[in-house]
């Protein structure tokens, strides 16, 4: 279920003539929201719906925090994004997404864009919350298969599990492996390593 943004649009935003957007695609809109979007709030689009997401919770920001390390420590030559836009192919629409982490080269995305083709991503990694829990699970997977992202992994806080799905195939992964949270979680190739969720 889509989050709407609390926030009207800016007067100087709105037309004066009330016809003007009737019609507009889910990427004009998408373009209008995330324009007004409060600081801190990320605005996504997948499958022509367009969601708000709100700042995440410490807990949220600690796991992140030490998968993002555990990644260093594995390969100083790997980038982690938190906050990077990538623009993937959708089933009609295309999808705009920030994962809470994405792997990729470091130097992948050293231009000024907004959004990015996903070709150097590795792994794209996201932490449900209540409010992403969904997407997480179902539209997300989707859409980072039918991008080619070769690893997905999803720490799901609700179910206390990491999920690390690849092989990529159409629009799903054609391998998930599930793991306890606390437990050791190997990361198949291109990362090629043993992921310690002890502190998740």
């Amino acid at each position: 279920m889509a989050m709407p943004l609390p926030v009207p649009l800016p007067e100087d935003s709105v037309s004066e003539e009330p016809d003007d957007r009737e019609g507009a695609t889910a990427e004009v809109t998408f373009e209008l929201f995330s324009a007004v979007a409060p600081k801190g709030w990320r605005v996504e689009l997948i499958e022509g719906e367009i969601y708000g997401v709100p700042p995440a919770n410490g807990e949220h920001e600690e796991i992140v925090s030490e998968l993002s390390g555990q990644v260093r420590d594995h390969d100083k030559g790997l980038g982690r994004y938190t906050g990077i836009g990538l623009s993937l192919p959708g089933a009609s629409d295309p999808v705009r997404v920030v994962p809470d982490l994405a792997i990729a080269p470091k130097g992948s995305f050293g231009d000024e864009q907004d959004w990015h083709a996903p070709d150097p991503v590795l792994l794209v990694a996201e932490v449900t919350s209540a409010s992403t829990a969904r997407r997480d699970r179902v539209l997300k997977i989707r859409a980072y298969a039918r991008a080619g992202i070769p690893l997905y992994l999803m720490i799901d806080r609700e179910a206390g599990e990491a999920v690390v799905c690849s092989e990529p195939v159409d629009d799903d992964y054609a391998h998930k492996s599930i793991h306890k949270l606390g437990t050791e979680v190997p990361l198949p190739p291109p990362l090629g390593f043993t992921l310690d969720t002890a502190e998740f």
